[in-house]
């Protein structure tokens, strides 16, 4: 199996996830489900079957998120130095539009482009690897042709 690299913090925010499900969600749909047995005929209860679905999606992301957590290969970008790589904290000028973004280049299970955490694996990401500051990026993106430059590549 291929190891999935992701951050710190990416890597604490799916283990507290996976430590809420365990031990307050999957509880409480335990009790749910009891509470909806109680009720009688279960063929008629939508409050049963609600709590079953909830308890097969609750199920189903416990095992998800415990196979990822068993593949993670934690990076810490702040002992990373030089060209933009995982990890990467880069602040980019739209040639076209002249607005500034910034990005921090993370892995696919933690990557949120509303937060600036932008997947390695995105067109973006990949035109970026191995570039450095002052470098023009040219990505093929699905809104058509754009071009960047690299303002400032950091590791924290």
């Amino acid at each position: 199996m291929e190891k999935i690299p992701m951050t710190r913090a990416g890597h604490a925010a799916l283990d507290d996830e996976l430590r809420q499900l365990k031990s307050v969600e999957r509880p409480a749909v335990i009790r749910a489900i009891a509470e909806a047995r109680e009720h009688g005929d279960l063929s008629e209860n939508a409050e049963y079957h609600a709590a079953r679905e909830k308890q097969s999606f609750i199920e189903g992301r416990i095992k998800e998120l415990e196979a990822v957590l068993s593949l993670a290969e934690v990076i810490d970008p702040a002992k990373l130095s030089g060209a933009i790589k995982f990890g990467a904290t880069v602040t980019l000028v739209d040639d076209e539009t002249a607005e500034e973004k910034t990005y921090q280049i993370v892995g696919e299970t933690e990557a949120d482009i509303e937060r600036g955490l932008l997947n390695i694996r995105s067109p973006l990401a990949r035109a970026l690897i191995g570039k450095d500051e002052g470098d023009s990026v040219d990505v093929k993106t699905p809104g058509g042709q754009r071009s960047y430059e690299v303002v400032s590549v950091r590791f924290v």
